[in-house]
């Protein structure tokens, strides 16, 4: 069975965290496309150029562990306004969104551009304190010295160079279900996440 979720967000939203549990509870294999950018992102910090880094990216790549840095996150938003880089992109995630057994992307264009089709399209959002909130605490927990305030400085640049971007901006898709996790709990985003895709399945069955 092919069946394809497309979860979108701004950073820190909570879309990797649902789309994680969306796989675990329905067994589908789940991409992070974000890692792809950070990826591409990383290797640019070491001196590749982006349009390199992108078509010769390899899975090593994506498994290191030195993706997560606010140096690297500022990286990747840049190589993702790169027409080339998205480009060199498209494929794989195309390829890892029709896969037998299900799959899930989270990212910032997948219902819009990468997987149109998509069977569940949900567009996963916070404000930008609680989003930068969040990111602040993962931060700290990671051993970073930045302040908040910093983040949340980090969060709205990011926040508008993707929504202007020429390139597949950031936005909902017209059929995306809207969900503003601000208030809500893991256990319940999650939840409400699910009960989207339960409805589709069961009405394909």
């Amino acid at each position: 069975m092919q069946f394809t979720v497309a979860i979108d967000g701004p950073a820190a939203a909570g879309k990797g965290t649902i789309a994680r549990g969306i796989a675990d509870r329905f067994g589908f294999a789940h991409l992070d496309t974000g890692l792809l950018y950070r990826a591409v992102g990383r290797r640019t910090l070491d001196g590749t150029p982006a349009a390199i880094a992108a078509s010769t990216l390899r899975l090593r790549d994506i498994a290191r562990t030195d993706l997560r840095t606010p140096e690297v996150s500022d990286a990747a938003s840049k190589v993702a306004a790169n027409p080339e880089v998205r480009s060199a992109l498209v494929a794989f995630q195309r390829d890892f969104a029709t896969r037998e057994g299900g799959a899930v992307l989270d990212g910032r264009d997948i219902g819009t551009v990468i997987c149109p089709e998509a069977h569940v399209k949900l567009f996963v959002t916070a404000s930008a304190e609680v989003r930068a909130h969040r990111r602040w605490l993962e931060l700290v927990e990671a051993g970073h010295d930045t302040s908040e305030a910093d983040v949340l400085r980090d969060v709205e640049a990011r926040d508008a160079r993707d929504s202007v971007r020429a390139e597949a901006p950031l936005r909902a898709a017209d059929d995306a279900l809207l969900l503003d996790t601000s208030t809500l709990t893991i256990d319940e985003a999650l939840d409400k996440a699910a009960g989207a895709v339960q409805t589709v399945l069961e009405s394909r069955t």
